[in-house]
């Protein structure tokens, strides 16, 4: 007897991944999913943060999909090698700043080196042609496939049958008639096949969980970078950008305002790195300074996070104002009217 072919599925925690990695399970193929960690996906951050969400289930996706399947998962870190993708893809962004033809050649590559190094035989992944505008095309899934390194080991279960025959279809891996042809951005195709296999509490398609398709979190980075001067970022960075109110009302600084008790506590992680300010003849929130203040830019900051506070109507609010160092000022300010503040210090 042959050993069972073994295939490894990127496992994104989506209803694509989940549904691919069946179809293959389903025609006795050994699978195992991998799951790639850049920082940028929403799941675990957000939820977990806001005290609005505190309702909201909190699981990562891709595990559940997992366990769902019965299948291991392999999560891989892959935080320093993606800066390159986010910061230079060789082909471009999407509408925000979502390298998506890149980041999938990066993640099926990597999934490739793995594949490799540990004998396994093709590569899964849950993509459908025509449901996504950059990545997802007939013209740019070969790209995919050629640049990743995969080659015509990369299986695309959901519309296989619209594509050329794959290495696995050929060495009788898996039948081809019993992959399928879905297409476009239409998911009923998809959430029949769910309800065929007998999933329902599968994650909802939203634009993916990548924060870099997310038109407020892109601006947001897209001001990091013209403010530095040059297309970089550390961890702390992209986690700081999820949180928080961002205003800039100067060039050269800008606040991250807490707008409830879960981000304040989350912020209080980060005061040894920032100057931050907090009320102290008042409730309100923790901000942190980000940038290089003068002294009037010191009194500015002081008045927005009075603003943001309950002194907000208050004739004066005491601001303590706290350096990396340990240097601390109290100041007194009165709180900055809503109508002094531009709508294009929001970021």
């Amino acid at each position: 007897m042959t050993k069972p072919a073994k295939a490894v599925a990127l496992i994104s925690g989506g209803l694509d991944s989940l549904l691919a990695a069946k179809v293959v399970q389903q025609q006795g193929v050994h699978v195992e999913g991998i799951n790639f960690f850049t920082g940028f996906c929403v799941e675990g951050h957000t939820h977990a943060i806001r005290s609005k969400d505190r309702g909201r289930p909190k699981r990562n996706n891709a595990l559940w999909v997992a366990e769902q399947l019965g299948i291991r998962l392999h999560i891989v870190e892959v935080i320093e090698e993606y800066k390159a993708i986010v910061t230079a893809p060789r082909h471009g962004y999407g509408s925000n700043l979502n390298p998506c033809l890149d980041c999938k050649g990066f993640m099926v590559g990597k999934a490739h080196e793995w594949m490799i190094e540990h004998d396994f035989d093709f590569i899964v992944t849950g993509e459908v042609v025509g449901q996504r505008p950059k990545s997802q095309r007939r013209d740019t899934m070969p790209v995919i496939a050629r640049e990743s390194g995969a080659g015509d080991r990369l299986l695309r279960p959901l519309c296989a049958r619209l594509l050329p025959e794959t290495l696995p279809e050929r060495e009788g891996w898996v039948d081809r008639q019993l992959l399928h042809d879905f297409s476009g951005r239409s998911r009923k195709p998809q959430m029949a096949l769910a309800a065929e296999f007998g999933f329902a509490d599968y994650a909802q398609p939203a634009g993916g969980c990548c924060f870099l398709t997310d038109e407020n979190y892109a601006r947001k980075l897209g001001d990091l970078w013209q403010m530095r001067g040059e297309r970089s970022y550390e961890f702390d960075d992209i986690m700081l950008l999820k949180v928080g109110r961002h205003l800039r009302p100067r060039p050269h600084f800008k606040l991250i305002v807490a707008r409830d008790d879960g981000e304040n506590n989350f912020l209080m992680g980060y005061r040894r790195q920032f100057v931050h300010l907090n009320a102290t003849s008042h409730p309100g929130p923790l901000a942190l300074l980000d940038g290089e203040p003068a002294a009037a830019d010191l009194e500015l900051a002081a008045r927005l996070t009075a603003r943001f506070g309950q002194g907000r109507e208050a004739e004066s609010v005491e601001v303590e104002i706290v350096h990396p160092g340990g240097e601390r000022q109290l100041r007194t300010v009165r709180p900055l009217p809503a109508e002094e503040i531009p709508a294009y210090w929001y970021l």
